[in-house]
C-alpha cells in the first residue's frame, strides 16, 4: 500500500526542546530509516514539507502518523457554532486563532479559555493552565461537569485505548490537549500544501473506515504508547516509539495486514461509525475494546547503514548513496518554498507595493524575517534605483562582497577600495579605507546608485560629501553593519535624507549580502 512511514511523535512545549519530552520523527523508506529531533513545531513543519517533496517527487506513497487526535468528542463543532464537516470546521477553527511562533511561544491556553467561553460561558470544555494569569473561562484544575454540560469526557476511541488521555486536558502528565492545538495546525497546512493537496488524505475523515484507495500522502493519527517498547541504552522512549510504530507499520504492509487496520473496529454499528468518520477521528492499529500493548521486534537504538546488497547494479547502488540526504534540489521550488514561508511569517502588505518584493528578498537573503521590522525607505526610492539602473548609472559599493553578490549584469560596477590611491588618501585624511574610497566616486556619483554594505565609515563619508555639495546619487542603499557607527549611520542617512532617495536597516544588522539583495531586487523590476 505504502512506500514510506513516518510517524511523528509530538510536544507542546512552549520553548525550543530536544530529548525527552520533544518532536521525534521516524522516516522509515525504501532506501533507509532516518530519526531527526527538531526543537520546534515550525522546524518539524519545514523538515516534514523538505522530506514530503523529495518522496513525492520519486513517486512514493506516504503514510504519515501523529501522536495527537484528529477529532473532538461530537458535538464540540456544534457547540461552537461551525457549519460544514465537524472535523474540518474544528480544524480551520483552531488555526484561525492559534499563534505559534518560530521559537515555540504559543497561545494555547488563551484560546482554550476563549472556546470555553463560547461553549459554555464558564470553565467547560477545557481545563488545565498555569495559575498566572488568571484566566475567567479556563481552571487549572479538572472541573468534573461533562456529564451535566452535555460534551463527552472522551471519544469512542478513547474509551478503547488504556491510559488515553481526554483532548480536554491542557496540563500536567498525559496533557494531549496541547498537543492538539498546536497539532493540528500543522497536520492541516501540510494536507493544504498546493504541492499536494489534490493527492492528500485524511484517515478516516476524508476516506471513510477503510482503507485508503487513493491519495499519495495519508495522514493518520495514531498512539505510540500502544506499542511495547523497551528503550535500549539511552535511546529516549519517545525515540524508540516512533520507530518501532514506523516499523510495525511497514512490516504490516510487507505481510498483507495493513488494509485491515484501516478498517478500525469491524464491529462498529452505523451509528457509531458516523461520528468517528466525520468529527471524531479514530487511531489507527486499535481494532477493539482494550487494546493491549502491541509487541514489537527489539532493534538497535542507532542501526547502521544500509549496506548496497552485491545483486544491485552499479545505477541502483548510486540512487541508494544519492538518496542519504532528502533535500529539496529544484532551484525554482527552493525559491517558492522560501517566499511562502516569508509571507506566512511577515506581512509584506504593510510595505508599498513597489517595495514588497525587495523585503522579500531581504528577508530570503537574512533566513530572518524580522529584519523587516527595521527597513526603512523614502517614498521615491525604488522608482529612483529602478530608473537609474535601467539608465545603465553605474553601481557604486563599498566592498568586493557587495559586488560579487552582484547577479544581473551590468556595465558599471565600481568598488574604489583597491585603488592605489585609497591608502593614500586613508593615511592623510587618518581615516578607513573604506571612508577614503568613497572620494573616488565623486566623478561617478551623479544619478547613480551607492550600495554600501560593509563599513559604517564608508555611509558616513558619503553624507559628508554631500552636505558640501557632492553631486547626489539617484538612490543610497545604506546596510553597512556592525557594532561601532552602523545603527548610528543608517539613523542619519534616514532622518537627514540630504534630499537623496534612500533604503537602509535601522540597526546593527547588515552586511554585503543584503546591500547586494537590494540592488538585485531593484534590478529585476528595472
Amino acid at each position: 500500500m505504502f512506500d514510506t512511514f513516518v510517524m511523528v511523535d509530538w510536544s507542546a512545549a512552549a520553548v525550543p526542546r530536544t530529548g525527552r519530552d520533544s518532536i521525534w520523527i521516524c522516516w522509515h523508506a525504501p532506501d533507509g530509516e532516518r530519526l531527526a529531533n527538531p526543537p520546534t513545531r515550525h522546524d518539524a513543519k519545514g523538515l516534514l514539507g523538505e522530506w514530503l517533496a523529495a518522496a513525492t517527487a520519486r513517486g512514493e506513497r506516504v503514510l504519515l502518523g501523529f501522536d495527537f487526535p484528529f477529532g473532538y468528542p461530537q458535538g464540540f463543532a456544534a457547540r461552537l457554532r461551525l457549519p460544514g464537516p465537524p472535523w474540518r470546521a474544528i480544524w480551520d477553527e483552531i488555526a484561525k486563532f492559534i499563534k505559534d511562533d518560530e521559537n515555540n511561544a504559543n497561545n494555547r491556553f488563551d484560546v482554550a479559555a476563549a472556546f470555553n467561553e463560547r461553549v459554555s460561558g464558564g470553565k467547560f470544555p477545557f481545563w488545565g493552565c498555569p495559575a498566572a494569569p488568571p484566566r475567567a473561562c479556563l481552571g487549572s484544575k479538572h472541573h468534573r461537569s461533562h456529564e451535566q454540560n452535555g460534551l463527552a469526557e472522551r471519544r469512542l476511541i478513547d474509551e478503547y485505548m488504556r491510559g488515553a488521555q481526554p483532548c480536554w486536558k491542557l496540563l500536567g502528565a498525559g496533557s494531549v490537549g496541547g498537543q492538539v492545538l498546536t497539532g493540528l495546525p500543522i497536520v492541516r497546512a501540510l494536507r493544504d500544501d498546493p504541492r499536494w493537496r489534490d493527492r492528500a488524505r485524511i484517515w478516516p475523515c476524508e476516506t471513510g473506515l477503510r482503507p485508503p484507495e487513493d491519495g499519495t500522502i495519508v495522514m493518520a493519527e495514531v498512539y505510540p504508547s500502544l506499542w511495547a517498547v523497551s528503550p535500549v541504552a539511552d535511546e529516549p522512549k519517545d525515540a524508540a516509539q516512533v520507530r518501532a510504530v514506523a516499523r510495525f507499520f511497514f512490516e504490516r504492509d510487507h505481510a498483507g495486514e495493513l488494509a485491515a487496520l484501516f478498517a478500525g473496529d469491524p464491529g462498529l454499528t452505523h451509528e457509531q461509525r458516523q461520528p468517528v468518520e466525520t468529527e471524531e477521528a479514530w487511531t489507527l492499529g486499535v481494532t477493539a475494546p482494550n487494546q493491549r500493548p502491541i509487541p514489537v521486534t527489539p532493534f538497535a537504538p542507532h542501526p547502521p547503514a544500509a549496506r548496497a546488497s552485491p545483486r544491485r547494479t552499479r545505477g541502483e547502488r548510486q540512487r541508494a548513496v544519492d538518496q542519504r540526504y532528502v533535500y529539496l534540489r529544484d532551484p525554482a521550488e527552493i525559491l517558492r518554498r522560501s517566499a511562502a514561508l516569508i509571507r506566512e511569517k511577515a506581512d509584506l502588505s504593510r510595505f508599498p507595493r513597489r517595495l514588497q518584493p525587495m523585503a522579500l528578498r531581504l528577508a530570503h537573503t537574512a533566513g530572518d524575517t524580522t529584519i523587516l521590522h527595521d527597513l526603512a525607505w523614502s517614498s521615491g526610492a525604488v522608482t529612483a534605483g529602478r530608473k537609474a539602473l535601467a539608465a545603465g548609472m553605474p553601481i557604486l559599493v563599498d566592498s568586493m562582497m557587495v559586488a560579487a553578490g552582484i547577479t544581473r549584469e551590468h556595465p558599471a560596477v565600481m568598488c574604489t577600495l583597491r585603488n592605489p590611491e585609497t591608502e593614500k588618501l586613508a593615511k592623510a585624511h587618518k581615516t578607513t579605507r573604506s571612508a577614503a574610497a568613497v572620494e573616488l566616486w565623486r566623478p561617478h556619483l551623479t544619478g547613480s546608485v551607492v550600495a554600501i554594505g560593509n563599513a559604517p565609515t564608508a555611509l558616513f563619508r558619503l553624507l559628508e560629501m554631500l552636505e558640501q555639495g557632492a553631486p547626489k546619487p539617484a538612490l543610497i542603499l545604506g546596510f553597512p553593519v556592525g557594532f561601532v557607527g552602523a545603527a548610528e549611520a543608517k539613523a542619519a542617512l534616514a532622518a537627514v535624507g540630504r534630499g537623496v532617495e534612500f533604503i537602509t536597516l535601522h540597526g546593527r544588522r547588515g552586511g554585503s549580502a543584503l546591500a547586494a539583495a537590494a540592488v538585485n531586487a531593484l534590478a529585476d523590476g528595472a
